[in-house]
């Protein structure tokens, strides 16, 4: 801990009393989230209980150049949360009020730390949900920090598409509004884009409004197998490109099918499966069914397993958001390194098949599913943390895979973000654009203290003039 960090720690002590926490435990559990990469615990942790504390909070840190770094639920895979220079978590997670749901608009406001699961029990009677849905039960703050995705992206968009605006404590303790409750504007730059995705570098978001959805008029989820997963993509991209809205298009492959059945007591065939689900009015399903059932067979699927029964719906995609405990079940004492891509999806079937290929050749074991949708799929990669000759050959397979989007047009993380974890595939991705991150990152955040480490090392790119 250096002498600014003590000094800082001392006033926020003095400020914060009980709820400024500097035991080892709790430092520690504030630092590691779902990731398989080396992480760093902070020298103390704020409970924060409204945006003042954040603000006074800031304003010390600001003071004696104290790194800050946000904490939602920790559930970031890159290493997000972890305290790369030490310094003070703050802990968003009793920020928790639905400060404002309008019906007739279509919209929210709540706390950071409100969760996805939360604001959506609320909205049971309202006829609206929320529909960003990452499996996780994450902060809305999180979300949006971490631009989040999920199994409903390809029908009703990311967090990119569904935040409004932000309310955002600044590196120096200044609060903004990054926009309004308007659908859209002209007026100036997109401040709350800029903020949605940043992974706690340029601000602590305390406050998200957020874009709602009506609940469909009927739902119908099924299952479908298919020989290959070459077969099973390359039915979602003919469905999509009809003009098919599927709300939800998941694939599991056959690995994590098996694990699957296993871990959550499914009975489906052991081979690469959608989970698909089609919203609309009855008629609208109808057709949506129809049309996508005579897709499928043109690849040779199996016949459809219905879930229509509330249920029914709940236990199938229930498994589909077990699939990290399912997977880790595969190897007992494993720790699992999931990492994510996105492509056109014109380039997805060629690319998860050889993505499959590789863990062959590298003799790993790497379930794979896929928001497929959108581009978007994941591998689960298993891994002994003794083993370095299996890390090493881990860290060649992430290579490839992000080398391999990179060349088709993607990105080397549809969801999971960079954090430390993808920093440095990032410019390859960004090329000089790297300067533009670093010049925003300077002229936010002079002192670096927002979440320092993350994204990118602001000193490898020199200042604009």
């Amino acid at each position: 801990m250096t002498r600014r960090t003590r000094e800082a720690i001392a006033r926020l002590r003095a400020r914060f009393a009980e709820k400024l926490c500097t035991t080892d435990a709790v430092r520690e559990h504030h630092s590691t989230g779902v990731t398989a990469h080396r992480t760093f615990a902070p020298d103390a942790v704020l409970f924060a209980g409204a945006t003042e504390d954040v603000v006074d909070a800031v304003r010390i840190c600001h003071e004696y150049r104290c790194p800050v770094i946000p904490f939602g639920t920790g559930t970031s895979t890159e290493g997000q949360i972890s305290a790369e220079q030490g310094g003070l978590t703050i802990d968003l997670s009793g920020m928790n009020r639905i400060l404002r749901v309008s019906v007739d608009d279509q919209d929210c406001t709540v706390q950071a730390g409100v969760t996805r699961k939360a604001l959506n029990a609320s909205l049971r009677d309202t006829g609206l949900f929320f529909p960003v849905d990452p499996g996780a039960d994450a902060s809305l703050g999180g979300m949006a920090a971490t631009r989040a995705s999920g199994t409903n992206a390809v029908r009703y968009g990311t967090m990119r598409e569904v935040v409004m605006s932000v309310s955002v404590v600044l590196a120096d303790g200044q609060v903004i509004e990054t926009g309004t409750r308007a659908r859209k504007s002209s007026a100036g730059y997109d401040l709350t884009r800029l903020f949605v995705g940043s992974e706690g570098t340029l601000g602590v978001i305390t406050e998200v409004s957020l874009r709602l959805a009506p609940v469909p008029q009927r739902i119908a989820a099924a299952a479908c197998a298919f020989p290959t997963v070459r077969a099973a993509v390359a039915a979602v991209v003919a469905a999509l490109q009809s003009g098919i809205p599927l709300a939800r298009a998941e694939l599991l492959d056959a690995l994590q099918v098996d694990a699957c059945n296993r871990y959550s007591r499914l009975d489906l065939a052991v081979s690469p499966t959608l989970f698909l689900e089609f919203h609309g009015t009855d008629r609208s399903v109808d057709e949506q069914i129809a049309l996508t059932s005579e897709i499928a067979s043109e690849f040779e699927s199996g016949e459809f397993r219905w879930a229509t029964a509330t249920e029914e719906r709940t236990r199938l995609w229930q498994a589909r958001h077990d699939i990290w405990w399912a997977a880790l079940s595969l190897r007992p004492g494993s720790r699992g390194m999931p990492t994510d891509v996105c492509v056109p999806i014109s380039s997805l079937p060629d690319v998860i098949v050889q993505a499959q290929q590789d863990v062959a050749e590298l003799g790993l074991v790497a379930p794979l599913c896929g928001h497929i949708g959108d581009g978007n799929f994941h591998l689960c990669v298993l891994l002994d943390p003794a083993d370095r000759d299996e890390q090493a050959r881990i860290e060649q397979l992430n290579a490839r895979l992000i080398a391999r989007a990179h060349t088709v047009g993607g990105t080397c993380t549809g969801e999971h973000g960079i954090g430390v974890g993808k920093m440095r595939y990032l410019p390859d991705e960004r090329g000089a654009g790297m300067a533009t991150l670093a010049a925003l990152k300077r002229a936010l955040d002079p002192r670096n203290i927002m979440n320092p480490g993350k994204i990118l090392q602001v000193d490898a790119y020199p200042a604009y003039g």
